[in-house]
């Protein structure tokens, strides 16, 4: 069948295992693959196919289809991958985030701002969500969220249990028709564990924290989207313990938009906020109108925020010097032939 005569549809991608994805449409789950055109034709890992992706499809046989084309992505949460240069794009068409620690030996204020930056920076709501608060005695979580607020003015916060149900009503009724939420964290803090409460029943496989390590061990293996009873869609991520900035540049001065601010304030344009003379921001902290802690966690995301984007515009050069040295020698043989 010529393409021009096929008929084509549109699903949602739910799940990629190895090659090979899950779509669905308003009717059904189908097994889904893409064409050799599209192979042929993408230029990077991010014009494949992704949980959260609209894409548009046409039927091969039975129980499976093909892909040919990824829509346009109204947002796209991604992170620097360890040890590569290109960002891995973790899902699309997010709506909100939630930002899962768990109370006991997770919590950490500059970890929420590490997600917090990528969520911004992929235009993502952000929404933070205290896990495990059986462990800890009311006391002692009151004192977290008031750090929490203190921190981050204008994050909402919910707190849950799974233990005991706790705060997980609440969380259900956050989650809305037809928007879609991830659950992002560390390994081990419970983010399968809150997605099985809310689908109500066991879908995913959940692992306690290691006695030896203290750490999370990784239960979610693959990215994939459930439809709630409500029609709202949870991805579930597999957990990262380090997670890397990867163009996150306005996400970070959003996340730290007091700081931000007052940097506009400093004596020199090109100021780094560590050293120099009339430096407004160095004199908040000084007065402690900005929190030390997360002043040098501010200049450590920046950092790596502005080395990414070095690196990437270093290697755009790269290529670019490249292609004109091709075609100077292209050029040079068809002049002497």
């Amino acid at each position: 069948m010529r393409q021009k005569d096929q008929v084509f549809s549109v699903a949602r991608v739910v799940a990629h295992h190895r090659g090979k994805y899950r779509v669905r449409t308003a009717e059904r789950e189908l097994w889904a693959e893409i064409t050799g055109k599209m192979m042929y034709g993408a230029g990077s890992q991010a014009d494949y196919p992704v949980v959260g992706d609209k894409v548009k499809i046409s039927k091969l046989d039975g129980n499976h289809v093909l892909i040919h084309e990824v829509l346009p992505r109204k947002t796209i949460l991604q992170r620097k991958a360890a040890g590569k240069d290109a960002p891995q794009i973790i899902a699309t068409n997010i709506d909100v985030a939630f930002i899962v620690q768990a109370v006991d030996r997770d919590f950490n204020l500059n970890r929420f701002d590490r997600y917090l930056s990528i969520a911004s920076a992929g235009k993502i709501k952000p929404v933070i969500v205290l896990n495990k608060i059986d462990l800890i005695s009311k006391s002692e979580l009151k004192e977290k969220v008031s750090q929490i607020i203190k921190r981050f003015k204008k994050i909402k916060i919910l707190t849950t249990s799974v233990l005991d149900n706790n705060g997980i009503a609440e969380l259900a009724k956050a989650i809305k028709k037809q928007k879609i939420y991830c659950f992002l964290g560390s390994s081990g803090v419970g983010k399968s564990s809150i997605i099985n409460k809310l689908l109500g029943k066991n879908v995913l496989k959940t692992r306690n924290i290691s006695i030896s390590t203290k750490k999370g061990k990784h239960a979610t293996t693959h990215r994939e989207l459930f439809v709630l009873e409500n029609g709202g869609m949870v991805i579930d991520n597999p957990g990262m313990r380090e997670v890397g900035i990867a163009d996150a540049g306005d996400g970070v001065e959003s996340v730290f938009f007091e700081i931000s601010r007052l940097a506009k304030s400093c004596k020199f344009s090109d100021c780094t906020h560590t050293h120099e003379t009339g430096c407004r921001v160095l004199a908040a902290v000084d007065a402690r109108e900005i929190d030390k802690s997360k002043y040098l966690n501010y200049l450590k995301l920046k950092k790596e925020s502005d080395y990414y984007a070095m690196t990437k515009l270093e290697k755009r050069r790269k290529d670019q010097s490249f292609g004109k040295m091709v075609h100077k020698v292209m050029k040079h043989k068809r002049e002497n032939r």
